[in-house]
């Protein structure tokens, strides 16, 4: 048996740092390449225009070094362990909130985090919301992923009836969106799980956001899925910025896994324009 690779949390800190401030600051190419698409696509002229728009916003946040949206979000971190890493040097949930904290200090970021009643705000946006994963191998994978309150208003979780299918599914995605209309920023993008267990699934759903907008998934059937959930959702013509046209979503991820036989939980993660998501390896 081999030694397990020792990673010091104040790495850890000093990347959740970094990554904060990237991730509001600039916006993931990604992103930059399915606006452009988007832009060349859209069938509307005003909806060609705020797509411009939202570009060029993006181009003064990068050069001024300003955030790209004044909601510059909680600050949910994805963390994979692998599971040959020793971890050294203190508490690791910790040292993600002091990356946290500095992060958002240091690069002038909105604090969004409050109690829940009294409305009182925390002040440094910590407690961090924290996703662990235990992987093999024996890296650490961190992933960044500020998510504003506008478009996570608007995001559902469903325990259908089996009886409901695949139709059914679909018709609880669209009607998400519909209800939603203009309020998260479209273009959105959108996360879905279907399956596994109430809990579970809204985590997977925010999961997937982290792919990459110009990926194919490797499972064919959630891929197919996701294809003509995008098709169906653009017919909606809800639009750029809410003002009507054909790109009201640039990307649906699904994931699909098994569930009990009695249920058929779906998990809907909506995502404004800005979809930041960064990452680091250690």
């Amino acid at each position: 048996m081999s030694n397990p690779r020792t990673v010091e949390v104040s790495a850890i800190a000093d990347t959740v740092a970094r990554l904060c401030g990237e991730a509001d600051l600039y916006l993931p190419e990604d992103v930059r390449r399915a606006f452009t698409q988007a832009q060349a696509d859209e069938p509307s002229p005003v909806g060609r225009e705020v797509l411009a728009r939202l570009l060029e916003n993006a181009d003064i946040a990068a050069e001024e070094k300003m955030p790209i949206c004044q909601d510059c979000g909680l600050a949910v971190i994805f963390i994979d362990v692998g599971q040959d890493v020793h971890l050294s040097g203190g508490d690791l949930a910790e040292a993600i909130n002091e990356g946290v904290r500095r992060g958002y200090k240091d690069n002038y970021l909105r604090k969004s985090s409050c109690h829940p009643f009294s409305r009182e705000n925390t002040g440094d946006n910590t407690p961090a919301i924290i996703n662990y994963s235990i992987v093999p191998g024996d890296k650490v994978h961190l992933w960044v992923v500020p998510k504003g309150g506008g478009s996570e208003n608007m995001s559902k979780v469903f325990l259908l009836t089996p009886a409901v299918g695949i139709a059914g599914v679909k018709k609880a995605i669209l009607e998400t969106v519909e209800a939603a209309g203009p309020n998260p920023c479209p273009p959105i993008i959108l996360g879905v799980a279907v399956g596994g267990t109430f809990d579970q699934a809204a985590v997977r759903a925010k999961r997937t956001l982290l792919r990459e907008l110009d990926s194919v998934n490797p499972d064919p059937e959630a891929a197919v899925l996701e294809k003509e959930l995008l098709e169906e959702v653009n017919k909606l013509g809800i639009g750029p910025a809410g003002l009507g046209g054909g790109t009201t979503c640039l990307k649906v991820f699904v994931d699909i896994k098994p569930c009990h036989i009695a249920s058929l939980p779906v998990a809907v993660n909506v995502q404004c324009h800005a979809a930041r998501h960064k990452e680091a390896v250690l």
